[in-house]
């Protein structure tokens, strides 16, 4: 969580989507009723370390890890918290104090903590565990709010794959070894699974739309979803129509297959390492996007989710039940679950990690796949994922002092430090470590076409000048190129001013702030920010997306 997001929710106060504890030396008792009652109703922002009248106590150092451990465990515990459900408690920095910051978003489950159900309203969490009113409307809200939970009271376990509760129970017992499905008969997998629930309007019992999707025969899945399809299209040449075409009416399971398949036909695979081992770039980017195509869908709509190859670019689109609009920034943004059940299934067999790690991860992976480049996602009611293609050149504007104007290879002058020129070598060794931070020295030596030794000479050398150091281990860290050398600039040749790249950067992280709130964070006035942003309109640099009240910033200088 930003600073700016903690001092905006401190100036709110407590309601129904935040609720602050003390917590100065262990975590309070009732704090796991308001991760309940969060669950229950619609999510919400726990903050430890807090008064109740929004004043920063903090928590002590001596304590943080052993709270932050205990909520793990307790969310994880279904003793404590029924079912369990994966929480991610974050530390933070504020006004010199330590909080614990927890999201805990809204549950397609009706949860309990020691055997009570809470419910939450503006004025706290309150047991509604023996009011069979409020308990029956919380499940109706919950089976009308996700539409993965609709029964289905005539489908019969003969309706579902042999072959994939088989596969499923592989794939599980992979991913942890033990796994308790393996040794459960297939009605007790489905029921283990949150698949099998009572309709609280109907009364009846049955599997879930949730379980044919991912598990039912394709003419079970038609059945009860006529309109469900994923279409997968390469336009590269044909661009009015297509090039290849995948018509995909089949299990998500399956269907996640068949996508990978296609990203695989149509796409370039490139060497990666990640630890030790040698892995598929092209696949763990791709596994993200269609693992969040497929899962956080709205299955009730029409709309096919598609996934389209185009010259410069993937994207993909699915109905979407927005939370908020507009585009995502991954380092303040919290995670909603669309489908829980389905992408919980997801995670068990090893296709997808936590809640909110997709965004994260397909950061990460972008822009090494497809070097320099930033993913989309777009948050409305069609909710798009764009991935670029077309590396941006490794060039980098680098002042020269002693001449005015802009260098643009990256190594040629290192700013105005020393003058210090590099050779080819350093600057393709330099190149290398940063797009492959965990490359050996030998894989290196084979790229260049020089000897091992000289490299080790090299690295010594840009060890020296700091303009590289080694990260962890010889044998599993990785290189870590300086930030001088990386990101500054617009590479166009045209100088930057200090405010102009600060305005930049906040527009890039924080693409809906207002002019007033650029004026605060920078210190200058609002006239000035409104000259400055004409200049950067004008140099192409930025645009307005969207009304003035309503829109967004989007930049188009990838490199500032």
């Amino acid at each position: 969580m930003k600073t700016g997001k903690l001092k905006r929710l401190l100036q709110q106060g407590e309601g129904i989507e935040v609720e602050f504890k003390t917590s100065l030396f262990e975590l309070n008792k009732d704090a796991f009723e308001s991760i309940c009652a969060f669950l229950n109703r619609k999510g919400g922002f726990l903050l430890l370390g807090i008064k109740n009248n929004g004043t920063v106590e903090g928590v002590m150092e001596s304590c943080l890890q052993d709270i932050v451990n205990n909520i793990v465990t307790n969310a994880n515990n279904p003793l404590k918290l029924n079912p369990p459900f994966y929480l991610s408690p974050q530390v933070v920095q504020y006004e010199g104090q330590k909080i614990i910051s927890l999201y805990v978003p809204e549950s397609s489950l009706v949860h309990s903590t020691c055997g009570k159900i809470f419910d939450r309203n503006e004025d706290g969490d309150f047991d509604i565990t023996r009011q069979p009113e409020q308990v029956t409307q919380l499940y109706l809200r919950k089976q009308t709010t996700y539409s993965e939970n609709q029964v289905f009271p005539y489908v019969e376990l003969a309706d579902f794959r042999p072959d994939l509760l088989k596969r499923v129970r592989i794939l599980a017992e992979n991913e942890r070894p033990g796994h308790p499905w393996k040794a459960m008969k297939d009605v007790e997998l489905l029921r283990s699974a949150a698949l099998y629930k009572k309709d609280p309007i109907t009364g009846k019992k049955g599997y879930t739309l949730g379980s044919v999707l991912l598990l039912g025969k394709d003419e079970t899945i038609i059945n009860v979803l006529p309109h469900y399809k994923t279409d997968a299209l390469l336009r590269v040449e044909n661009i009015d129509r297509y090039d290849d075409r995948d018509d995909i009416r089949t299990s998500l399971i399956e269907s996640y297959d068949r996508l990978m398949a296609f990203i695989a036909k149509h796409l370039p695979d490139k060497f990666y390492q990640e630890t030790e081992h040698r892995s598929s770039l092209r696949d763990r980017l791709f596994r993200e996007v269609i693992s969040n195509l497929l899962i956080h869908r709205e299955f009730t709509n029409a709309f096919p989710a598609k996934l389209i190859i185009e010259k410069d670019r993937v994207r993909t689109e699915n109905w979407n039940r927005p939370h908020r609009g507009g585009i995502i920034d991954p380092s303040d943004f919290s995670p909603s679950p669309k489908n829980p059940i389905i992408a919980r299934f997801f995670k068990e067999i090893g296709r997808v990690d936590e809640l909110g790690s997709g965004v994260r991860n397909t950061f990460k992976y972008c822009g090494i796949y497809s070097f320099g480049t930033k993913p989309e996602f777009i948050e409305d009611d069609i909710f798009k994922t764009i991935i670029p293609l077309k590396a941006k050149e490794r060039t980098e504007y680098i002042p020269d002092m002693s001449r005015g104007k802009a260098q643009v290879r990256l190594g040629d002058r290192l700013g105005d430090r020393l003058g210090d020129r590099l050779g080819d070598n350093e600057r393709k060794i330099l190149e290398i470590l940063q797009e492959t931070p965990k490359i050996s020295i030998p894989e290196i030596a084979e790229k260049i076409g020089i000897s091992t030794t000289a490299i080790e000479n090299i690295i010594t050398k840009l060890k020296k000048k700091d303009l590289i150091e080694r990260v962890g281990s010889p044998k599993s860290g990785y290189w870590k190129v300086a930030d001088s050398l990386i990101n500054r600039g617009n590479g166009l040749g045209d100088r930057l001013g200090d405010s102009e790249r600060k305005i930049l950067e906040i527009l890039q992280g924080t693409p809906r702030i207002s002019i007033p709130e650029l004026a605060e964070k920078i210190s200058i006035s609002t006239t000035a920010i409104e000259n400055i942003i004409t200049k950067l309109k004008k140099k192409d640099l930025i645009e307005r997306v969207g009304s003035r009240k309503a829109g967004f910033w989007k930049t188009k200088a990838t490199n500032t």
